[in-house]
């Protein structure tokens, strides 16, 4: 893939940690990361941090983008104010672009149908079944899960999701990726070593 940008959306109560690996990382690496948000006027994530998007989100089109970062935010569960952020992952799955979406995002792609025909996984299977989606019988009980260009991930598993996505975009090479996950999910100070080489 010859995109290297990164479109991370943003939005009130968005769930800054569940991305952090993910962004420091892709950054480290020769992606750009931008912002997109429903207009371009400051947010407040879950954490307090007011955050100025970069661009609002009918600026966004696929074509100009590697992947679009969905992460969680009370807002998922509280009405329909971040609906237009599940059809733009509609338009970029459509499209052949990637969607990584953790935490309550996969609720948000569920209404949209989004997860009826993937694996995917999310926080609990009955936290989706209460979308009232008819994609059930494709949950998976893990950590994350990546099926075709969708990666979903639960809220505990920020780690997870940052190596679906680093092996989806080719970031890191098997044996690397491997190394990364080790290093950072189970603290294994030998994985450093083949990291550094």
């Amino acid at each position: 893939m010859t995109r290297t940008t990164v479109h991370l959306a943003v939005y009130d109560t968005f769930a800054d940690w569940e991305t952090g690996h993910t962004t420091a990382h892709l950054t480290q690496n020769g992606f750009t990361v931008r912002t997109v948000g429903l207009t371009t006027e400051p947010v407040t994530t879950m954490g307090g941090v007011r955050v100025q998007p970069d661009l609002a989100l009918d600026e966004l089109r696929p074509e100009d983008s590697a992947l679009l970062l969905l992460t969680g935010a009370n807002l998922w569960d509280t009405g329909e104010e971040l609906a237009p952020f599940a059809r733009t992952a509609r338009a970029f799955l459509d499209a052949g672009v990637p969607v990584a979406a953790i935490c309550g995002a996969t609720a948000g792609l569920a209404r949209e149908g989004l997860l009826d025909d993937r694996a995917h996984t999310s926080a609990v299977s009955f936290y989706l079944a209460a979308t009232g989606y008819a994609g059930g019988a494709r949950y998976v009980d893990a950590d994350a899960v990546t099926d075709g260009g969708l990666v979903t991930a639960g809220p505990t598993e920020p780690v997870a999701f940052a190596r679906e996505v680093f092996g989806l975009l080719g970031v890191y090479e098997a044996e690397k990726l491997d190394a990364w996950y080790r290093l950072f999910h189970d603290s294994d100070a030998s994985a450093y070593e083949v990291l550094a080489g």
